[in-house]
């Protein structure tokens, strides 16, 4: 049987905005032995008045900005990966990003996973200055600058929608590059896994349509020349639905699918801090037990 590697996510809505509470989120997150932290990625969010019927997170809902919050992690961890579950690619400067990333890789001493994503909120683009229409064909650009920002001390690049001319950044990542996982299923989803992907974080529950979906991603990868079984696969199984029973055969149906990761979501249950703890640390014995038959 695959071990997975287990993460959590960030109880972002919950856990308040005191550094101490999140201190003692993230430690116990490691202590309990948990492999990453993922946290997920709004700058803005929309406000309800003047949009009845408006669906997804609001400007109630709080969010820590992603890579600040992993430079604090950074400093009061020492081996959980930190990983973006996913950050909003498009809707953000490139070179910035490239810097940002850079920064909290060099602080977690190599811990960083980008996973990346096009965003489905219009409210936040327009008010970043970003292009929603064009953000799926932006985002194969971005990481292609990426890789280059971070691999090399200058870059001169000239894309569609980037201009780099003898420029670079410093410090560059411990690893001189970043893993960059895609988040999302839809064809072009794919399609980008298989071609540029380090990795795939879906969306979907595992059956024949993830595994029809993983079959175009081998394609794809196999169209551009990569072996696919090089590619990571990080399911997400929430807490909030279902029996412990139902998570388990979810979490063993993607380790059928070759899934490398599974992370468990405690946030949006309504918990108090010490009671994400206490259901982390159930999860993760109840995780070992079963996987150790």
């Amino acid at each position: 049987m695959i071990t997975l590697r287990l993460g959590a996510i960030f109880p972002h809505n919950e856990i308040g905005a005191a550094p101490e509470a999140i201190k003692t989120w993230a430690t116990a997150v490691e202590d309990l032995g948990y492999h990453h932290i993922m946290a997920f990625d709004h700058v803005l969010g929309a406000g309800t008045r003047n949009r009845p019927g408006w669906r997804g997170y609001t400007s109630a809902d709080a969010f820590h900005e992603i890579f600040i919050l992993f430079g604090y992690l950074a400093a009061v961890t020492t081996s959980t990966e930190l990983v973006t579950g996913v950050l909003v690619l498009p809707q953000r400067q490139t070179a910035l990003v490239a810097k940002q990333a850079a920064e909290v890789d060099v602080l977690s001493k190599g811990r960083l996973r980008l996973g990346v994503g096009v965003g489905w909120n219009d409210v936040e683009y327009e008010a970043l200055g970003q292009d929603f229409t064009t953000r799926g064909r932006r985002a194969e650009e971005q990481v292609e600058v990426l890789r280059a920002l971070w691999a090399t001390p200058e870059v001169t690049f000239e894309g569609r929608w980037h201009s780099i001319q003898d420029a670079g950044i410093n410090p560059r990542p411990v690893r001189g590059s970043i893993p960059v996982w895609f988040g999302g299923h839809s064809e072009a989803t794919l399609q980008r896994v298989g071609r540029l992907g380090d990795g795939w974080l879906p969306l979907v529950k595992p059956g024949p349509q993830a595994k029809d979906m993983l079959r175009r991603v081998h394609e794809a990868a196999q169209q551009a020349g990569r072996d696919p079984h090089t590619i990571g696969i990080e399911a997400k199984v929430s807490l909030s639905t279902g029996s412990m029973e139902d998570q388990l055969s979810f979490v063993d149906g993607w380790r059928e699918l070759g899934a490398t990761h599974v992370t468990v979501e405690t946030h949006g249950m309504g918990l108090t801090l010490r009671e994400h703890v206490a259901l982390l640390q159930e999860t993760a014995k109840t995780f070992q037990r079963h996987g150790d038959r």
